[in-house]
């Protein structure tokens, strides 16, 4: 690559809540081609490189399609990341989305896994590139929009509790949350049509049956609450 090159690409930090432990997890790809051949990364596609993009849209929809193999619930863009030492071949530049996905989401390629959000946070985990670092902002992103929005929502079951609603709050803020708090923002969604009361309850192993939810969002913009949820909201 020349000096007046630079190497353009879209990645993906899409996140899922572990049905098993509630613990939110990244999915990466194992690389095929050098550079980093054989390491687990986060699945990205060059832009315009083999295959012709329209934009950074388009880019990342090829990503979801032919590297994740997975469809979202949820897609933004969160930023672009670029200088002169993050890739061996030269001066490159990414821009990565956040992709919520349903926690049932299977693996379609044995070159795909869900790994730890906090190993490959804390470096447990190493990653290629800076991809920790998209990983970290991107993470930081979700934790700030949980604050004040619907998102962990999209990480939730089909048909959710309260409880499953909780967790989800509770892994993408890595804090408590009071529980009489998720049930107002349920009651407020609901009221406005994004959440819809389905008439059924599950039966747990366990306990009292709860009412069973799903989420309806209405625009892709989200729904936006006026006081942040430790706050009360």
């Amino acid at each position: 690559m020349s000096t007046a090159e630079v190497l353009a690409s879209v990645d993906i930090v899409a996140l899922r809540l572990s049905p098993h432990n509630l613990r939110l997890q990244v999915l990466l790809h194992q690389r095929e081609r050098e550079p980093h051949a054989g390491q687990w990364a986060l699945p990205g596609v060059i832009v315009n490189g083999r295959s012709a993009d329209s934009s950074l849209d388009a880019a990342a929809a090829r990503a979801l399609s032919e590297k994740a193999l997975v469809q979202p619930r949820h897609l933004e863009q969160v930023g672009t990341e670029g200088n002169a030492v993050r890739d061996p071949r030269g001066w490159s530049l990414s821009t990565y989305y956040l992709a919520l996905l349903d926690p049932d989401t299977a693996l379609q390629s044995e070159h795909l896994a869900f790994h730890d959000l906090d190993s490959l946070l804390t470096g447990k985990q190493a990653l290629p590139f800076d991809h920790r670092l998209l990983v970290e902002r991107a993470a930081e992103r979700l934790a700030a929009k949980s604050l004040y929005t619907n998102l962990p929502l999209y990480l939730v079951p089909e048909r959710f509790t309260v409880l499953d609603a909780l967790a989800a709050m509770q892994a993408c803020l890595g804090q408590p949350v009071n529980g009489t708090s998720v049930r107002k923002r349920l009651e407020r969604m609901k009221g406005e049509g994004w959440v819809v009361d389905t008439g059924e309850k599950n039966q747990p192993r366990l306990g009292r049956p709860q009412q069973l939810y799903r989420h309806t969002p209405r625009e892709p913009r989200g729904f936006v609450f006026d006081r942040s949820l430790l706050a009360g909201g």
